[in-house]
């Protein structure tokens, strides 16, 4: 009875947030919560205008996507992972660059644009998105561009009664983005333009893809103004056109 007596519930206090500390952490170990990023998909390789299957390590993410579309932002596990586009259920549009890792960093958002690289291959550029909220009574905006053979850089105008305003700032080249950039939101007539007369690629019109009408940009929303296609083409599904994602 001693030897268990000597055991002074004092000493098993003392010892008590040890060994609860050690527990809290063999379960951290054990199942640590998983580093992720959100991705979204964009479909703008005019060069395969036909629905694609996205795969990030060999895993189909999401269904088919047609030409011009996008999907939702969804998790990645943060790292280097694997994208790649394939014809819907077949095998991958070219033998080459149409596979690649991507950095995604955990708490980051991105956007994975398919774009042609050539009339007839795919590239992948990814963009990370600065998803921050505009100022109060502002909406964001940048233009991709992502028209093959097409005037570089083009940037974004927007036309009204006293003539046609650059916006500053919202320049792209080939296979870049502009940075977003904030302006009043408000109903606009914009269009894609190049050179010192600011001379129109296309118009963004209601964001459609149609190049006609207007569009209202919202309050704190933030968007993305795809300009694709191949310029010069004999095929008009492939001919340049803007679109419009919305990242929130």
């Amino acid at each position: 009875m001693k030897l268990f007596s000597s055991i002074r519930p004092v000493a098993l206090l003392a010892t008590l947030p040890a060994m609860l500390a050690f527990s809290a952490c063999g379960d951290d170990d054990k199942d640590p919560a998983p580093q992720q990023g959100q991705v979204m998909l964009v479909h703008g390789a005019a060069s395969a205008p036909i629905g694609v299957q996205a795969l990030v390590n060999d895993v189909a993410a999401g269904s088919t996507l047609d030409y011009g579309r996008n999907t939702n932002y969804f998790a990645v596990t943060a790292g280097s992972p694997t994208f790649t586009i394939n014809v819907a259920g077949s095998n991958p549009i070219v033998t080459a660059v149409n596979k690649k890792p991507i950095t995604v960093a955990s708490g980051k958002n991105y956007s994975v644009f398919a774009y042609p690289n050539s009339a007839t291959t795919v590239d992948l550029l990814p963009i990370e998105d600065d998803l921050t909220a505009p100022a109060a009574g502002q909406t964001k905006i940048r233009i991709v561009h992502l028209v093959f053979n097409g005037p570089s850089p083009v940037k974004l105008s927007q036309t009204s009664i006293s003539g046609t305003g650059d916006v500053p700032n919202a320049v792209a080249a080939f296979g870049q983005a502009s940075p977003f950039v904030s302006v009043a939101a408000g109903t606009y007539d914009l269009n894609i333009t190049t050179g010192p007369a600011s001379t129109t690629v296309v118009k963004v019109g209601d964001g459609s893809g149609s190049g006609t009408g207007t569009k209202n940009y919202e309050a704190g929303k933030i968007y993305t103004i795809v300009v694709r296609g191949i310029a010069g083409s004999l095929e008009p599904a492939k001919l340049p056109k803007a679109s419009i994602v919305a990242n929130n």
